[in-house]
Parts: C-alpha cells; sequence; structure tokens
C-alpha cells in the first residue's frame, strides 16, 4: 500500500510536489503547535478559572479590534506583487514593513487610550491591554513571511516561530507552578511575539538574504495603500465579526462567560486551522493559473471550495456531535457550559472555510471595495444581533449572531452583486459536489 502511495507521489507534477511539500511544514508546525497550545491552554485555564481567563482574553479580543491597523490588508497584495514583481522585493517588503510598524504603534496607542475610556476604575484591564498591545508592534517583522509564502518555502518560518512557541509554552508551565498572577501569563505572551520576530530575521538571514537591503519606496507606500485601503476595512469589520462577541459579552455580562466563549473558541482553533494553511499555500499558484489560463483560474478555484467543503465535514461532524464529552475531558466540570458553543462553533466552520477560499477569487479579481461592503454589512449584522440576542441568551445568542453575519458576508449578499454571482455558483456547485474533486496545479489544461 505504501509503495503504490509513493508511486502515485512521483508521478505529481512539479509544483503539486512544492505544494505539498509546503503545506506538509505548515501542517506539522501547526499541528504541533496547536496540540502543544491545547495542553498548555487546558492547563491555563484550569489554573486561572473561568473569570481570569475571561478577563485575560477580553484583552486579547479587544486588541485584535485594531489589528487591522498593524495589517493593513497587504498581506495578499504584498504576496501577490512578490510573484508579479520578483526583481522589485526588496522595495516591497521595505515599504510594508514601515507601514506595518506604523500601525503597531497607533494600535498601541488607540487600544490603551480606548480602554481606560471604557473601563475608567479597572487598572488590571488597563495593563493586560497594554502589555497584550505592545506586541502589535513587533509583528511589523510578519512582512518576512509574505516573501516565504510568495516562494512557498514556509519552512523557513516554521523554525523560527515553532522555537519561540516551545519556549514561551514552557515558561507558562513554570508561571503555573511558581503560581504566578495573570499578569505574568499576558508578559509571557508578549514574550511569545518578540522570541518569534527575532527567530524570522534569523531565518531570512540563513535563507540568503538581509534585512539591510530592503528599502522604502513613498510612491510604492501610496500605491499598496490605494490599493489595499479597502481591505484594511473590510478586515477591521472581519475582525469585529470574529471578536466583538466576547468584548461584548465581557461589556455586557461578565468575564466568566468570556472565559466559557473562549474555551469554546481555542478548541474550535485547534481543528479549523487547515483551511488556512491550504488557502495560503495555494495562493501563489492560483495567481498563475489566472494570468495565463481564464477558465483553468476558475476550475482550480471550483476545486479549492471542493476541498473546504470536505474538509468542513471532515472536521466539524465529530465535534458537533462529541462536544461535551470533549470540553469537560479536557477543561473539567467548570467549563462544561462551553459544550453547547463548541457544537455550534463547528456549524460555523462552514462559512469560515468557503470565506478563506473565497478571498483567492476577491484578491485575484481585486475586489476590494466589494470586500470592504460585505465585510461592513457583515459586521453591523452581528452587532445589531449580539445587542439583541446577548442579554437573553448570552453566549449562545453572541455564537447565533455570528453565524447569521458569517452567512450574510459569504453567501447572501453575493446574490445582489453581479460580479460575484459566478463565484456563488462556483461555491454551491462545489458543496454539492465535493467527490469531483481533482488535484491538479498545473497552468496547463
Amino acid at each position: 500500500m505504501l509503495k503504490k502511495i509513493v508511486i502515485q507521489y512521483q508521478k505529481l507534477s512539479p509544483n503539486l510536489h512544492k505544494l505539498i511539500s509546503n503545506v506538509s511544514w505548515l501542517f506539522a508546525a501547526q499541528v504541533l503547535r496547536m496540540g502543544i497550545s491545547l495542553f498548555v491552554g487546558v492547563w491555563v485555564a484550569r489554573y486561572l478559572g473561568a473569570k481570569q481567563f475571561g478577563l485575560y482574553n477580553y484583552a486579547l479580543s479587544f486588541v485584535m479590534l485594531f489589528t487591522p491597523l498593524i495589517q493593513l490588508g497587504l498581506g495578499g497584495i504584498v504576496v501577490r506583487d512578490l510573484v508579479r514583481e520578483p526583481g522589485s522585493r526588496n522595495e516591497i517588503l521595505g515599504t510594508a514593513f514601515v507601514l506595518k510598524l506604523i500601525g503597531g504603534v497607533a494600535t498601541l496607542l488607540l487600544t490603551v487610550g480606548i480602554i481606560m475610556y471604557l473601563r475608567p476604575e479597572d487598572s488590571l484591564s488597563h495593563l493586560l491591554v497594554g502589555i497584550v498591545a505592545a506586541g502589535t508592534i513587533f509583528r511589523a517583522f510578519e512582512t518576512i513571511d509574505f516573501w516565504f509564502q510568495s516562494q512557498i518555502q514556509s519552512k523557513y518560518t516554521v523554525f523560527s516561530k515553532s522555537t519561540g512557541f516551545l519556549l514561551i509554552s514552557i515558561v507558562k508551565i513554570l508561571l503555573i507552578q511558581m503560581k504566578a498572577p495573570l499578569v505574568a501569563f499576558a508578559l509571557a505572551g508578549l514574550a511569545e511575539i518578540v522570541v518569534g520576530s527575532v527567530g524570522r530575521i534569523m531565518a531570512y538571514n540563513i535563507s540568503g538574504s538581509l534585512l539591510t537591503a530592503w528599502s522604502v519606496s513613498f510612491s510604492r507606500a501610496r500605491v499598496l495603500l490605494k490599493e489595499s485601503w479597502p481591505l484594511l476595512f473590510s478586515g477591521a469589520a472581519i475582525m469585529i465579526q470574529a471578536r466583538i462577541d466576547q468584548v461584548m459579552l465581557g461589556q455586557m455580562i461578565g468575564e466568566s462567560e468570556v472565559g466559557q466563549y473562549s474555551v469554546a473558541m481555542r478548541l474550535i482553533e485547534v481543528f479549523g486551522f487547515v483551511p488556512g494553511i491550504v488557502c495560503q499555500s495555494i495562493a501563489p499558484k492560483i495567481t498563475e493559473v489566472k494570468l495565463k489560463n481564464e477558465k483553468l483560474y476558475l476550475d482550480r478555484l471550483e476545486n479549492v471550495y471542493r476541498l473546504m467543503f470536505i474538509l468542513f465535514l471532515l472536521i466539524s461532524t465529530p465535534i458537533f456531535f462529541g462536544a461535551d464529552k470533549i470540553v469537560i475531558l479536557l477543561f473539567g466540570q467548570e467549563y462544561q457550559p462551553a459544550g453547547i458553543l463548541l457544537s455550534l462553533f463547528s456549524i460555523r466552520l462552514f462559512f469560515a472555510n468557503f470565506g478563506v477560499a473565497k478571498s483567492l477569487f476577491i484578491t485575484n479579481e481585486s475586489l476590494f471595495r466589494y470586500s470592504l461592503l460585505t465585510a461592513v454589512l457583515g459586521s453591523i449584522v452581528n452587532i445589531a444581533m449580539n445587542y439583541i440576542l446577548i442579554p437573553k441568551y448570552a453566549s449562545v445568542g453572541a455564537l447565533w449572531a455570528t453565524i447569521a453575519s458569517f452567512a450574510t458576508t459569504v453567501f447572501i449578499i453575493d446574490i445582489f452583486y453581479p460580479r460575484m454571482r459566478g463565484n456563488l455558483k462556483l461555491m454551491i456547485k462545489a458543496a454539492l459536489t465535493p467527490w469531483k474533486l481533482k488535484l491538479s496545479l498545473s497552468s496547463r489544461n
């Protein structure tokens, strides 16, 4: 059997070999990260208890609402430009780095100022938000990842990020043994980002490149921002969809409810990372095919959507039926209410998977203003339904609000936008015909 698999693998195209290798590195790193994160996260959650764990996750979610200021919608555009203009990589990377650095400083100042206004007497919340937000400055070094993504060579950053993660995971275990306060865990999270940034720099140097070769171009910055600003705002709206639940729960119900919600979210993230890795690795090849053959490009997109649906079924089915047992086994009886939340999160994976894959179409068609429109409308739906449902149904209401907003963003709005109807048909067709999946990345039929 193994011999047959090896023979079939050898028959695959070089492009597909490269993709499988890249996905394997990312997948292995993420499995390691998620496995250790789950183990340490369970330990931390049990140690802190629902209220303190909820307060920490409230601070994390609050800061994450502002992370689009760091990302600036640059990710897909920078990777695309690196594929199209490999000779301009130092200018592209250097400019993107400076833009992200400015965004990180702005995020720190804004988050601290706003949390002090919202919770003037809560000094612990001020401190936690400040520590978490400080890490956003160092996230400018994530620019290095764009280069490796464009080359489908993620193994270089896998080592650096994994090393930092493993080191800080050990630190967190030691903090538990030392009976450390909540603030110490926030500082550990900041240290992980710093160590990861140093690792990225080392990986970039080892690959034969130097940050000192980067240059900043104001004209390039204008071009990037002109194209990415809709993605910046759509990213903000998407982040609201993903994180406003925890912030509103913390403000309207309390930190303990955020703790329950965070446990369910953490578990679904352990199982739901695969689609993002696949689409991240496929993106450069989809762009190449788009430039050469439009019909084949649409065929490849349809296959990506089929793959997203299959991944949804494989991941969500066991989670939906075993949610209560999973939560109690891992986190204990204190977190039992998170069981029903985990079941609902597994339903949300359907819309999340298709949303991730749909971003490939949006990027390659430069439909960034459309992306902004859908994200804003989805966020409005989410906030409105949270406001209505949270007081009566707490976390369960928050999750139904999120599912409704994701359905609006990923599918419903496309009905009313002519340029998206063709892609909507592709998504629906793919969901109805998953057995027709074809694995090929060749730019030829």
